[in-house]
């Protein structure tokens, strides 16, 4: 499995729905798969399944809303 689908994987976890494996420009804030509770969680299985920090000063919903920009973000972190 490479970064993007394992990026995917987590994204969907979270999300409790697979369409962000098929839909990566999907808007998950507008399209209700996650809330801000969500989102931490997010942010916690991005460091502990992929061992990446993402500081929650560093996520903007704008820049961090659909799966392709958070893979995007994710690789200028890893």
């Amino acid at each position: 499995m490479d970064f993007k689908e394992k990026v995917l994987q987590v994204i969907a976890e979270v999300c409790e729905d697979d369409v962000v494996k098929e839909e990566h420009d999907m808007d998950i804030f507008d399209a209700g798969l996650i809330d801000s509770f969500a989102t931490v969680e997010l942010l916690v299985q991005f460091e502990e399944q992929l061992d990446i920090n993402v500081p929650i000063t560093e996520f903007d919903r704008d820049t961090w809303n659909t799966p392709n920009a958070i893979v995007d973000r994710l690789n200028e972190l890893k």
